[in-house]
């Protein structure tokens, strides 16, 4: 038996959400370090679509509402206006 099969759902959605979160660091991190080619993008892309799906399935497992995400991104968009340059000015 598999370590992973020893925890219960929610630990494993933890575990791989955790997981994800680290490949998505690591992506990021090559791009910024070697720049953005295809094969670097294919990456990002998988690892940004792996995220996706585990906050799919945080919500489908009624560990979060996806309206209590959308409320939150709103937040998180304001601050970004206000200290990054994302948005132009």
């Amino acid at each position: 038996m598999s370590q992973m099969n020893k925890l219960d759902q929610r630990q494993q959605l933890m575990v791989v959400t955790m997981e994800e979160c680290g490949e998505l660091t690591q992506a990021c991190s090559k791009i910024l370090r070697h720049g953005m080619d295809d094969r670097l993008k294919n990456k990002l892309l998988e690892e940004v679509g792996d995220l996706q799906c585990m906050i799919d399935l945080l919500i489908e497992h009624d560990v979060l509402k996806a309206t209590e995400i959308e409320d939150r991104k709103f937040v998180k968009r304001d601050k970004l206006k206000k200290y990054s340059n994302i948005w132009k000015k």
